[in-house]
């Protein structure tokens, strides 16, 4: 039988950030199991500390928050970001003929929705600031990561491309991973600072607002997506990584010192840097090979736990029963049962 060519997943999200996003939900008493069915994420599998969900479902859980919720802030600020309000947003900034006055209208927008969360930017030099005042008690920092996010990612889809971020401060604590928010902005993220802050080159305030009806139309079909992955951090060498993984499949996969080669930089320098953000070369590939199969299981449902396993170069189908139940904590049939019911 001829299997269906491989396509990657395009990354997968841990289950601490899915309990982050229901935190509040949970303390407001709304039917956790009701949101968890609309997003396709089995309840089970919450009680699983290693496992994970499809940006699809992360995205639809998102959604089904907001909508449940009636607050696109998922109830992390005094005062809720009603239904519709990013739309509105988007759809104003297409007025503004520079990203610096894009800027200062989506702060002011903020300021006018939230209640705890106040912001302004500033300009030195050559670096500009939004700089982020706590009215109440500081915040933890998937609150912080969800408001930047809707920030950053309007910038860079109005200027059309990407807004890179030199450094961030906040005030609170570090997460116990904070993987997932270096991939998602940037590698210099500072905790337990004294201010709260993002940082990136003044330059870019200067670029011409590209966006128009048309394009808005078609960035709003895409969202909350492109909130999660459109605009990740492209410097970060696992980044570099995976796109190299992704253009082959993994039976020919490099060994380290030859990607290292490939790359022109010493296999040392590679495990060094890759050390500086917390992940190995097997890791990256495991983390491919997981966040794949789970995609397959969830939409290929026609294939069989065997062809998946071939797909995914495992030399038998037991090793990779074994290796999922690793990743996720729960069984490759498991996971394709509780999402597919």
């Amino acid at each position: 039988m001829q299997l269906p060519a491989l396509e990657y997943s395009k990354g997968t999200i841990s289950i601490d950030l899915v309990h982050e996003a229901l935190l509040n939900a949970k303390a407001q008493h709304y039917d956790i199991a009701a949101i968890l069915t609309k997003a396709a994420i089995p309840l089970e599998i919450l009680h699983s500390a290693k496992a994970r969900v499809s940006v699809a479902q992360y995205a639809a859980l998102w959604t089904a928050l907001a909508d449940s919720m009636n607050d696109e802030f998922f109830g992390m600020d005094s005062h809720p970001m009603r239904r519709g309000s990013f739309k509105l947003l988007s759809k104003m900034l297409l007025q503004a003929d520079t990203l610096e006055k894009a800027l200062q209208q989506i702060l002011q927008f903020f300021n006018l929705i939230l209640d705890d969360l106040h912001s302004t930017l500033m300009v030195e030099e050559n670096f500009a600031y939004i700089v982020i005042y706590d009215q109440k008690q500081t915040k933890r920092m998937f609150s912080y990561a969800t408001y930047l996010m809707l920030i950053h990612t309007l910038l860079c889809w109005l200027s059309g491309q990407r807004v890179l971020l030199n450094q961030i401060q906040l005030k609170c604590a570090a997460p116990l991973d904070d993987f997932d928010y270096k991939v998602r902005f940037c590698e210099q993220i500072e905790y337990q600072a004294s201010e709260n802050y993002i940082q990136f080159d003044a330059a870019y305030l200067q670029l011409p607002v590209k966006q128009d009806q048309t394009s808005w139309y078609q960035f709003i079909q895409q969202t909350p997506h492109n909130l999660l992955v459109r605009f990740k951090n492209p410097y970060a060498l696992s980044t570099q990584i995976r796109k190299q993984l992704l253009k082959v499949p993994p039976a020919e996969w490099l060994e380290l010192n030859e990607l290292a080669l490939k790359m022109n930089m010493s296999e040392a320098t590679m495990q060094r840097r890759l050390k500086n953000e917390g992940v190995t070369y097997q890791q990256l590939k495991n983390e491919i090979r997981r966040d794949t199969a789970i995609e397959l299981l969830l939409t290929r449902t026609d294939q069989s736990l065997q062809d998946i396993s071939d797909q995914l170069n495992f030399q038998e189908v037991s090793a990779f029963h074994r290796a999922f139940k690793k990743w996720t904590g729960v069984s490759p049939g498991a996971y394709r049962q509780n999402t597919t019911r």
